[in-house]
């Protein structure tokens, strides 16, 4: 891989700054992490981060609503906003020249958002229309359900709140949420592109070298165990949802733990895909993934059938995930690798994805993982390895979540 040239700074309010320059490509992208998450959601109000993920942008210094919008439009941004567990994201990548001026008008935003009452409807309304569909898409009502049993809460509870929570909301509680959890320290900037590093270190010092600090909230955790469950729901159709423990990113076994996860259910010749779909014609989608984190892992596992042949898929489902440990092929783990290295050439390619990742790996690991390092981790990767780490880390207590209009039974060790 490319030699890469990153650079990290802490601001003396706590505000880390971790920049990536890439000299062959014309853009600059820039990824904001704020410990301003879902987690920080006030009981019974679920879905506030959400909201201010929306709100945070509807005017902020001296600029409305609409004049904001049309001055990230006319520095050609394209722009995300998001909530997630820990975090409240912002996100952009434009012509690199431009970047000073966006990450100007970000201060004001960060630091002096309007946070209009007026319209705090229109952004609820808004987060609301988001959960509605999720009611009318069942495969992604049953993996959100599937994560809220997975984890701990508030760890596993989903991003945009519940309809519930939201109708609770007022203006006031967003606003006190930013002002409770909008910090520097924590606050992690990523920044990659072609930039002079010097110039663009001085304007983030500029504009949020006084941004004050302050104590973070507390986050109150429950007790977590797996669990079989289902919801009802007249279909057709059954969707299968199975999780169940792994490690975090920081892990030093993650990548083993990867490899595991691709090769059950990473694409049309993983094992899930190739026995429960092409061999047995059981369902019309099924795949596993690996959720890492901070600190705690799970591996996802859907398969969407039939009613009639629902039970089945999931007996099928689970004796895979559990037959791992009984080997794996060399061509499986160089299918895996080839996969993964195609994605770092990609990444190496792509201002918005180092951007980042640079940011999310200061915040898992509080360091960078170079491409060349993860290069030689997947390159480092061999059978034995993987099974060691399969068999330290077996597929057990499972969650299992169902939705359709009949629960099914958890039956292990039936092929």
């Amino acid at each position: 891989m490319q030699a890469q040239d990153i650079r990290t700074t802490q601001l003396p309010n706590g505000l880390t700054l971790v920049m990536e320059r890439m000299p062959d490509v014309r853009s600059a992208a820039f990824s904001m992490l704020i410990p301003a998450g879902n987690i920080y959601d006030p009981p019974g109000e679920e879905g506030c981060a959400a909201v201010l993920s929306d709100l945070i942008t509807r005017g902020a210094g001296d600029r409305n609503s609409q004049q904001l919008a049309f001055d990230l439009d006319n520095l050609g941004l394209q722009r995300s906003e998001s909530a997630s567990g820990s975090h409240l994201g912002l996100s952009g990548a434009t012509i690199a020249d431009r970047l000073p001026d966006v990450l100007r008008i970000y201060a004001d935003i960060v630091l002096r958002p309007q946070l209009p009452a007026d319209q705090f409807d229109a952004a609820r309304a808004g987060i609301a229309q988001s959960l509605h569909s999720i009611e009318d898409e069942p495969r992604q009502k049953a993996m959100q359900e599937l994560r809220r049993r997975s984890y701990p809460s508030p760890w596993g509870l989903p991003s945009d709140g519940n309809l519930e929570g939201l109708s609770q909301l007022t203006a006031d509680t967003v606003r006190t949420h930013y002002e409770n959890c909008f910090r520097p320290s924590e606050t992690i900037l990523g920044i990659a592109g072609n930039f002079d590093v010097q110039a663009i270190q001085k304007i983030v010092e500029e504009c949020f070298g006084e941004w004050p600090d302050k104590p973070a909230p507390t986050v109150e955790v429950s007790d977590w165990a797996p669990n079989v469950s289902h919801i009802a729901h007249e279909s057709t159709q059954t969707h299968i949802g199975v999780a169940y423990e792994s490690v975090p990113y920081r892990d030093e076994g993650y990548y083993n733990a990867w490899a595991a996860v691709n090769i059950l259910g990473g694409g049309m010749s993983s094992r899930l895909f190739t026995e429960v779909r092409e061999k047995r014609g059981l369902c019309y989608s099924v795949y596993a993934s690996l959720s890492a984190l901070r600190d705690q892992g799970r591996v996802f596992c859907y398969a969407g059938s039939t009613n009639e042949r629902a039970q089945e898929t999931l007996d099928v489902m689970l004796a895979e995930l559990q037959r791992l440990p009984e080997g794996i092929k060399e061509g499986e783990l160089e299918r895996c690798k080839a996969g993964a290295k195609s994605s770092l050439i990609m990444q190496q390619e792509s201002s918005s994805s180092r951007a980042s990742a640079v940011a999310r790996d200061w915040y898992h690991l509080g360091r960078v993982t170079t491409l060349d390092e993860v290069h030689q981790k997947v390159d480092a990767l061999t059978v034995p390895s993987i099974l060691k780490y399969v068999d330290e880390h077996p597929a057990d207590n499972f969650t299992v979540l169902t939705l359709g209009p009949e629960s099914l039974e958890v039956n292990l060790g039936v092929s």
